[in-house]
Formats: structure tokens, sequence, C-alpha cells
């Protein structure tokens, strides 16, 4: 199997493997059969390491398939556990950036919300605490710079929802600059989600050690719009 795309490496031991991940890549296989990371990745491990047989990668977190930038993976069980509590123990730091349409009331804030996915439609929903199902989400944002018409932020993610980010800054009227799902009254079709996976951080599965990783979004609309340098 050839690699479809070339993926960035941004770091790599025996128990982790942090890379880029490409925009419009979903992170493992699913209705459209399209290529997927964990496909990609493991194949690229057999290759490059001349593995024999399956190759174990785990799936500690995910991005949703229009999103790309840094996403990490383990290369051992033990270390996929260990990760994964600090997933669920929030001891994962996230920022992502991203271009929202107008300009914000506030340079900085959190949006606190309750949400609701719907499994067959595959929407999410801002719903009240009471609803049945409904999940906490918090973020907290700032302002990294200001157009007419849109503002770059950059984006603090405290609970890993489906569709958080795109589903609370539509909600305060704000959608992303690209978003089809909840912005589409706004958005044109083709236009690429301006959601990136800026920076991670979290502690070595096994040495305990503090790692950051910081991926810059591309030289592309609506990145390049704005006079700042990530």
């Amino acid at each position: 199997m050839v690699l479809h795309k070339k993926v960035n490496i941004l770091y790599e031991d025996n128990h982790l493997l942090v890379v880029e991940k490409p925009v419009n890549i979903p992170v493992q296989k699913d209705s459209s059969n399209d290529i997927d990371m964990l496909t990609l990745l493991k194949e690229d491990l057999k290759v490059r390491y001349n593995k024999p047989g399956n190759v174990y990668l785990g799936l500690v977190h995910r991005l949703d398939r229009p999103v790309g930038g840094a996403m990490f993976f383990a290369k051992t069980s033990k270390a996929a556990s260990r990760l994964s509590d600090q997933v669920r123990t929030r001891g994962l730091s996230k920022t992502y950036v991203a271009v929202v349409h107008g300009k914000l009331d506030s340079k900085e804030g959190r949006l606190e919300n309750y949400l609701l996915k719907d499994e067959k439609s595959n929407m999410v929903s801002v719903v009240s605490k009471e609803v049945k199902g409904a999940k906490e989400a918090i973020l907290a944002y700032s302002v990294v710079d200001e157009l007419k018409d849109y503002t770059l932020v950059k984006v603090d993610l405290y609970t890993g929802r489906p569709h958080q980010i795109r589903v609370q800054f539509s909600h305060i009227g704000h959608p992303l600059y690209g978003d089809q799902r909840y912005g589409k009254n706004i958005n044109k079709v083709g236009q690429q989600i301006a959601l990136w996976s800026y920076a991670i951080g979290f502690k070595h599965p096994t040495t305990g050690e503090k790692l950051d990783f910081l991926c810059k979004p591309p030289n592309l609309d609506p990145w390049n719009w704005f006079g700042v340098v990530l």
C-alpha cells in the first residue's frame, strides 16, 4: 500500500507518535472508505521499521475529519492506557486556532454549554442541563487578530465533546469560516473549515516528562489574511 499523503512527524519515540494531521482525512475508517490516519500511519511504521504482521497504534484522541494539526497516537498498549487516563482526567492541554465570522463582543471569554449529539444526523446542539444525555462543554478563547468581517481566535479546550468548538461559536452567532454543518447559511460550499489543532501538551506515558507540541496552520486562506504570526 502506498501512502496517499505525506504526514509530517512532529515527534516519535518507542511509546509515542505525534504528527500533523492533514485536513480532510478521517482519523479511522468510516463509511466513506477513504484512506484514514490509523491505516496511513500503521503502514508507514510497518515500512520504516520493516515490521512483519500487524503494527499496534492506539487512538487516544480525535480530530474531526476536516480539521488538521497536532495529534498524537500511542505505540504500545501501556502508553495508550496511560495517555487515555490523561484525556479522561483532563490532564491533556489542547489549544486550537479558528477563524470565526464577525467580531466578538470581548477580547477573551469562556463558553460553557451543555451539548447533545444526534447520532443519526451526526449533528450536535446546545441544550439545557436537564436534557437526558447532555454533556458539559467548556472552552476559553482569546482574540488574536481582527478584520472587518472575521476574527482569528485561540481556543483552549477543557472538554473534548464532538464538534464542540464549532457548535459553541455558532451558538453565540459567530460560526467558523467554512463550516458547512453549523454555519451553512453564511459559508459557501467548498470552503475549507478554519479550525486547526495548534498545540497539545501532556505527560510522557513512561517518563512523566511534560511534553508540548506546536503545529502552525498552513499559509493559506483564511489563515494568511491576518497580520500576525502564530
